[in-house]
């Protein structure tokens, strides 16, 4: 199935009913009075999350949406139908911000949970509402209100507790393979890792924790190199990022270079994600010299200017791995601790997650208006050389 994370559609709430002008006509009841119903209430727009589905394929190529309008009253008293409501199913981890305002609306991070996104019009009233003691044959009704209508942007971001962070062929895929029960792509050659994979580590029983594994960044990703930094939000999630890097001497990339370009790349694309909790994992060390292994870690160190947590491991022979989930789990169960205990660590750690969400939009807004100006500038090139070739011919 293909994978898509990110959709732009539009619904619209059901039409509410009208009301209905209508007397009580009947053999021998002289001057029944009115007796017009109220309409039906329009659909309501919902978005539900749920677990058995992780990609948006199906809103990728039908993108407008409307709820059931609600019928008119009818005489007798007759209250109209409201319309059905509307229920679109979205993965888990899908966050909605209105694409015309820019508005961010919810995010919808369990399953089951569900936001209305449009709400239906009010139904009209039928002239029996307006029957009094000084008005008893009213003429009066009232339509229904229209639903509203919405454009939206839904992005799916995974939900992982630890994200793995570095450039291509740095082994990320072969770590998710080492320590979880996944078998992402692996291969010789970059890029083979496509789209987010997903593994569960199971440090022990009744222990254990999600890893997303996501394309490699490589130099000028920022500016839609490789494939580019939109992938990154799966990452936002993520409590903790593991930087891989290739530390091996037959690395293409100096890996001081090589960690100074996905740090970068990733500022780029949100000052806030890139002050998430980090740390240095050096991958392929059966591949180095003690002595050399020594001298680039000090030199990755000094060029990050790094005073966190540094893993040197073998992601193929398994070797450092044990040591560093286990530190990886105790340190989410921790953080989760923390948040339980005090409600403000909690609240700040959503107002991250809204500046990651504005600041990753502004930013994928920018490269999209800038490939539109590329786009125009290359038409209009190739109207002035079709113009100035036409002439020659003439």
């Amino acid at each position: 199935m293909k994978f898509v994370d990110e959709v732009t559609i539009e619904v619209t709430a059901g039409k509410g009913g009208n009301g209905c002008l209508s007397f009580r006509r009947e053999k021998n009841v002289a001057r029944g009075g009115p007796d017009g119903g109220d309409g039906g209430d329009g659909g309501n727009v919902f978005l539900i999350a749920s677990c058995k589905i992780n990609t948006m394929v199906d809103y990728r190529y039908q993108r407008i949406f409307s709820a059931q309008s609600g019928e008119s009253g009818q005489g007798r008293n007759r209250t109209g139908p409201s319309g059905a409501d509307l229920k679109l199913i979205v993965p888990v981890g899908t966050t909605i911000t209105d694409a015309d305002t820019g508005e961010f609306l919810g995010d919808l991070a369990k399953d089951g949970q569900q936001m209305m996104v449009a709400r239906g019009g009010f139904h009209g009233l039928g002239n029996t509402r307006f029957k009094s003691s000084r008005n008893q044959a009213p003429r009066k009704t009232t339509l229904g209100s229209d639903g509203e209508s919405r454009v939206l942007t839904m992005e799916l971001r995974i939900l992982a507790d630890v994200g793995l962070l570095g450039l291509p062929n740095s082994g990320k895929s072969t770590f998710v393979r080492a320590v979880s029960a996944a078998r992402p792509k692996v291969a010789d050659y970059p890029f083979t890792t496509l789209i987010p994979n997903l593994g569960v580590v199971s440090v022990e029983s009744l222990r254990n924790f999600v890893v997303a594994d996501i394309p490699g960044l490589i130099s000028g990703a920022s500016k839609g190199a490789g494939l580019g930094l939109r992938f990154l939000r799966h990452l936002m999630r993520n409590r903790v990022l593991l930087h891989i890097i290739d530390i091996s001497e037959g690395s293409e990339d100096d890996p001081a270079i090589a960690a100074a370009v996905a740090i970068n790349e990733l500022s780029l694309f949100s000052s806030t994600l890139s002050k998430r909790s980090r740390w240095i994992v050096l991958n392929k060390i059966d591949l180095v010299s003690e002595e050399q292994l020594i001298l680039r870690r000090e030199k990755i160190v000094k060029a990050l200017n790094w005073e966190g947590l540094i893993y040197e491991i073998c992601a193929l022979s398994n070797e450092g791995t044990a040591k560093l989930c286990q530190n990886l789990m105790s340190f989410l169960e921790e953080q989760e601790k923390m948040e339980s205990n005090f409600p403000e660590i909690a609240e700040e750690e959503r107002l991250e997650q809204v500046r990651m969400q504005r600041e990753s939009r502004i930013y994928i807004d920018s490269l999209d208006c800038n490939e539109s100006l590329i786009n125009s500038s290359k038409d209009s090139l190739t109207n002035m050389l079709s113009d100035t070739l036409r002439k020659d011919y003439s």
